[in-house]
Formats: structure tokens, sequence, C-alpha cells
């Protein structure tokens, strides 16, 4: 399948020591050769890093022109230097591009409580200046060296044909492995497209897309202090602003670029063995529907379940339960990989070693939770629980 990127942006991802006795990429840096409109949605915990606090400030905005990034130190719970540092970096590019000190943002993500060794990043933002190119190569280095635990980047794109004839592109680069719950976690994500959006608009769309992608994934329920997604728009496809038509199906395919980038970040997740989708359905609101599958999510038994191959529905059921949304229990089956598992507030017979199996024969798992309260529906992506996360996360700063 062919990757697009969109015109009008330079890339580049090097290797500064910002991860000391490594040679992984550690700064990324993305450009706009043309004054672009930025959005923005960040964690909701209010213990959040300093490049959260800065572009949170600045977003949504206009003739934005860069976003600089690096891994290894989430410059998260750094005081007011955090802070200060977080500033010059955004700085210190754009003077070296040439550009307002103040149409850059920053992301950071990595261990948090640590200061950015800025002698080091200073650096490297000359290499990564050096380096730009706006090209495919350029795109991937970036999205690479975003990465802290990930074992794979994560890139999406889609084309848009305008009602105009002309053809617009959003690509998307994100990071996030762990540490990962509703309302953000410790996710990055850069969404770049060479189309023209007002800055209401791109804002609007964009926590859209977040509410049904990044916003319906967990890997352990822990809310970080660094989530960020940005999106920048730059109009160098097509200088008029999407409106009518044309906006709506922009709207779309943002949403569908960010749930491909979102069920990445489960699908690697910290030593998992399973991708698990949920979806529930019957009920009174969406709201009830979401508290529901988050619930299941998070859920440490049901989790540890599937790692063990266990088709245990009780689990699954009683995690509904707990959540505090009103419903007939005597209203709800369930199913498991297509296997109807629970019917009607009661188990039903089903051959539990051929459905053990088909659990471990697959990393794909799904849910399916039916009840009887209304029309409003979900779906919710999260992973197993397993040892080797438990080592992982064990001694993850010492």
């Amino acid at each position: 399948m062919s990757f697009f990127i969109p015109k009008g942006y330079r890339f580049s991802g090097i290797h500064c020591e910002v991860k000391p006795n490594t040679e992984k990429k550690d700064l990324a840096l993305v450009v706009s050769d043309f004054p672009a409109t930025v959005a923005g949605v960040y964690t909701q915990n209010l213990v959040c890093g300093a490049p959260v606090q800065l572009d949170r400030k600045r977003t949504p905005g206009e003739d934005f022109r860069l976003i600089i990034t690096n891994s290894g130190v989430a410059n998260a719970c750094t005081g007011e230097l955090g802070l200060q540092n977080a500033e010059k970096m955004v700085a210190l590019t754009a003077r070296e591009l040439g550009f307002p000190e103040e149409k850059g943002l920053v992301m950071s993500t990595g261990v948090i409580g640590i200061q950015l060794p800025m002698d080091r990043i200073e650096k490297g933002i000359k290499m990564a200046v050096d380096a730009l190119a706006p090209t495919l190569e350029g795109f991937c280095d970036a999205a690479h060296a975003m990465m802290t635990t990930d074992t794979v980047s994560k890139t999406a794109c889609r084309t848009i044909v305008l009602s105009n004839g002309k053809t617009i592109t959003i690509a998307g680069m994100c990071k996030g492995a762990a540490m990962i719950g509703p309302n953000m976690a410790t996710l990055l994500t850069s969404l770049l497209t060479d189309a023209k959006l007002c800055p209401e608009d791109a804002q609007r769309l964009l926590k859209s897309a977040v509410d049904v992608s990044y916003n319906c994934i967990s890997v352990e329920g822990h809310t970080s202090t660094s989530d960020t997604v940005l999106l920048m728009a730059n109009g160098a496809a097509d200088d008029v602003p999407l409106s009518g038509s044309d906006l709506e199906k922009f709207g779309e395919a943002l949403k569908e670029i960010c749930i491909d980038l979102a069920k990445m970040i489960p699908n690697d997740g910290e030593g998992i063995t399973h991708l698990i989708t949920i979806d529930v359905f019957g009920c009174k609101t969406e709201s009830d529907a979401k508290i529901i599958a988050k619930t299941i999510a998070n859920d440490a038994l049901v989790k540890t379940a599937i790692c063990g191959a266990d088709p245990n529905w009780g689990r699954i059921t009683s995690a509904a339960g707990r959540t505090g949304v009103l419903f007939d229990p005597m209203k709800v089956s369930l199913k498991v990989n297509g296997y109807l598992l629970y019917k009607d507030g009661t188990p039903v017979d089903f051959d539990k070693p051929a459905v053990s199996k088909d659990i471990r024969d697959h990393k794909d798992t799904h849910f399916e939770l039916f009840l009887s309260e209304g029309e409003a529906k979900t779906r919710f992506w999260t992973s197993d629980l397993t040892m080797e996360y438990v080592r992982l996360n064990s001694d993850y700063t010492t």
C-alpha cells in the first residue's frame, strides 16, 4: 500500500543523546513551509508536562511553522526550569529556521522528573534542521525519533479528492505503548495536512476525532502527564479553507486516521499478547456505553484471563455490573470471538476448550456485550496483561 505525505512539509529525525548509551533517534522535527493552522488536544491529568502547558496556551492558532519533539525525557514534574526549557526548545528551533519564536510547538516523552539535557538538544536542533527533507524517509525518521518503549513506529495516511478536483493529504505519526488510558495517555501524535482549515474547524474536528479514537484505548488505564495530539494544516494543496461537504469528508478521514493510529498503541502495548476490541451495544447513552467498555478494558482480572486464553465470562459481565451504570442484568448477553457464552443473564453451554484455543491462537480478541436499555453503543480497544508487562514496568526508572 502506498504511503502519501502532504505537500509543503519537511521532516527529520536524528540522535542527539537525549537517550544515552544508544544509537536510537530521539529528536524529531516537522516544519511547514507555509504558515499553518494548528489545533491541539491534551492530557486531562492535572500533573502535566511543561510542553503540554506551553502548547495548550498556543492552540488553536494560525501561522505556525514547526513542531519539535524529543523522546527519552518527558520534561514533566520539572518545575519552572522545565517550562523555560520547553520554551527554549521552540525558540532555538525557530531561530535556526528564521521563524518567529512563538510560532512553534513542542512535545516531549520519556521518564518524568528529569531535566532535559539542553546542551545536547541545542546541538541536536542544528542537526535536525540540517537533515530536513520533504520526503517519506524524513517522515519515517521523525516517526522513529518519537518512540520510547514502542517496538514499531506508527503512521497512517489518507487522501481526499475535493469538490473542486484538487487532492489533499492527511498523514499522521504517533508513539505510545504503555501508561495508556482514556482522556489521553503517554502518547504523542502529529497530524499533518496540506488542506486549509480555520482554527475553529481544526479544533472541533480534532476533538471529535480524538473522542472516537485515542479516548477509546487503554493499556492499563493510567492517564499520563504528556499526552498531546496536534493537527497542523498549511493549505499547500488548496489555500481555500475547507467548508461544506469537503470539510465533512476531511473530518471523517481524520477520524479514520486517528482510529488507525490509536489501535496501533494497545496493539504495541508493552509485553502484550492480545489486542482486545470491546463492543458494547444497547445502552441508554454513549457515555454509559463508554463507561462500561472502559471498565472492562481496565479490569486486571479480565486482562489476565485473556492472557491465559480463559473465556471467563463472569469477569467481563461483573466488570460491567460494577460501573454504576444502571441496566437490567437479566437482559445481558456476551459473545467472545463470535462464541455465545452468556445469554439473557445466564451462562450457556459452550465448548470451553475450543473457545480457549481460539483466543490463544489469535492475537485479536473480540468482546461483544449486549444490553437492552437503548440504542447507544461504543467501541473500545485494550490489551491483555502479561508477566512481561510487569517486568518492563517494574524497573522502568532503575
